[in-house]
């Protein structure tokens, strides 16, 4: 519920503070005072949308602050825009996100307008509007159907996706049989290109390094050279070396060092005999060598690279070659996907339907109350011809307002004071199957007069007995009808005009009532009538 509402620099809003109360609250005001202002601003800070073309000329930001109960607890809900665009949203002094605030304040408030009117007249927002009569019948199914219907699209994405590489593929297929043949030819090992630079470079300084290896190997092996020097060493330390432990470390040192370079001089011998290759084997090594670099640069990957391209390939062809088994399977799956999906529509559609003969039932009861004594109702549901995610039901509201006359859609045969008086009959039956605790009409009363608006205004008391309503009206019964009454005022002064907000005492409300009925001249007349409508209001 909103207890409080302050509006600075909006429009025409200089500044604005008020209280709201319980019950019905009546906003009334001569044409262009800047009534549904004043409902703008609060949808503002309700989380609409807005630029910087509604803030005040000659100011630099206009605010505008709800304060108002939400379970139990008190919120304050704060929004501002500046010159530059900037908007600032803030829920209890901290700043949240545009969508966080139209999250909140859709549980806070309902805002009706001409503009709800005009959807009643598009048929694609009947479903929404079944929908939301009995949320507790239909929101079972309707996630049933949502869950089937993405089930359902995945797995015709599949398929889709399935038959256009089969298109592809196929023209594809001899060349991928011809890399993967080429690939396979060349029997590739991981790391066998460095092996063979290596053994190449072996070979081509092979003179070199037989040399060395020649010379390492005598100097090491010969007699009188490495390992004949040492081992004569060892034999001298071996003689002594009982007689302390430092001449028997060193022994043990020596004798390491001895084995050691006879490992050496073993592997040495045997690197000199595999040394000896061949002119062929050389060429050999190079045309291996060269045939690995070519794939490496036609393909630009490295040998697993190529590899795991060759497994890739392989998988294609075998796709290709199993399209018709594949496809097989994915029809399949389709066809149980769908079949599951219309089961979930049916139900759904049978809730629907449901719903519909009992809102039909209530709907045709609020508008005998709002004098439409010859009228016929009738929500018709038919397939569609594919599911959609939100099911197969076309929903469409029919009427005949005249007794006799066939029933057809509502934008062929509603007046605006029709639609007006239909939306409020929807909203009075909706609104028991929601929790918001405010509800706002916009000039709900377009395109009516007479009796007929005293009957829209004992419907809107009826409504505020179980919540908070707040009303924009031109009518006098209307505004008889209201708990706590308002005057929109414009005021113009030398360089600016400004729009101001008066709470009315009993007395000003029959004041204005009086306005309402005679104009700007107000009569004894009209003082008794207006003191008569509020009489009957109650």
């Amino acid at each position: 519920m909103i207890n409080h509402i302050h509006i600075q620099n909006f429009v025409l809003i200089e500044d604005i503070e008020t209280d709201i109360f319980d019950g019905l609250n009546v906003f009334t005001g001569e044409t262009g005072a800047g009534k549904s202002v004043v409902i703008e601003a609060v949808s503002l800070a309700l989380g609409s949308r807005a630029d910087s073309s509604c803030i005040r000329t000659g100011t630099d930001k206009a605010t505008v602050e709800i304060i108002g109960d939400l379970d139990g607890e008190e919120i304050v809900l704060h929004r501002e825009l500046n010159r530059q665009g900037k908007n600032v949203c803030k829920l209890n002094g901290e700043a949240v996100t545009l969508t966080r605030l139209n999250e909140l304040s859709h549980r806070m408030a309902d805002i009706h307008g001409q503009y709800d009117s005009q959807t009643l007249l598009d048929p694609a927002s009947h479903i929404d509007l079944l929908d939301s009569y009995r949320p507790d019948l239909v929101a079972g199914p309707k996630e049933a159907v949502a869950a089937d219907f993405k089930a359902y699209s995945e797995s015709k994405a599949r398929l889709v996706a399935l038959l256009n590489l089969r298109k592809k593929t196929a023209r594809d297929l001899d060349f991928y049989k011809f890399e993967s043949s080429e690939i396979a030819r060349a029997s590739l090992t991981p790391g066998e290109d460095a092996e063979l630079e290596q053994k190449i470079s072996m070979m081509k300084n092979s003179g070199r390094i037989f040399e060395a290896l020649s010379t390492a190997s005598s100097s090491l092996s010969s007699d009188g050279a490495g390992l004949d020097l040492i081992s004569r060493a060892r034999g001298a330390l071996e003689s002594v070396s009982s007689v302390s432990d430092e001449l028997s470390d060193l022994l043990e040192k020596l004798t390491g060092i001895y084995y050691d370079l006879e490992d050496v001089s073993s592997a040495i011998g045997g690197l000199t005999e595999s040394l000896s290759f061949s002119e062929d084997d050389l060429d050999e090594a190079i045309s291996r060598l060269s045939l690995i670099d070519s794939l490496k640069r036609k393909y630009a990957m490295d040998i697993e690279g190529i590899l795991s391209y060759k497994d890739e390939l392989d998988q294609k062809i075998s796709s290709v070659e199993n399209f018709d088994s594949q496809e097989a399977a994915l029809k399949k799956d389709l066809i149980e996907k769908r079949n599951t999906l219309l089961n979930s529509c049916s139900v759904l559609t049978a809730k629907r339907q449901e719903a519909a003969s009992e809102l039909e039932v209530r709907i045709l009861e609020e508008l005998k109350e709002l004098n439409f004594n010859d009228t016929d109702l009738k929500i018709q549901i038919t397939p569609m011809e594919q599911p959609q995610e939100n099911g197969i039901d076309n929903v469409e509201i029919l009427i005949s307002t005249n007794k006799g006359e066939p029933l057809r859609p509502l934008y062929r045969i509603a007046s605006g004071g029709e639609i007006s008086r239909i939306m409020l009959a929807f909203r009075d039956v909706i609104s028991a199957y929601d929790a918001v605790p405010t509800v706002i009409f916009d000039e709900i009363d377009t395109g009516i007069s007479g009796y007929t608006a005293s009957v829209v205004a004992r419907k809107l008391r009826s409504i505020a007995k179980d919540r908070q309503v707040i009303c924009i009206t031109h009518l006098p019964q209307i505004a008889a009808a209201g708990d706590h009454n308002f005057s929109i005022i414009k005021e113009s002064g030398e360089h600016s005009a400004s729009t101001r907000m008066e709470y009315l005492s009993d007395e000003q409300k029959v004041n204005e009532i009086a306005r309402l009925i005679s104009g700007s001249q107000i009569t004894e007349n009209s003082l008794r009538s207006a003191r008569e409508l509020i009489e009957q209001s109650r």
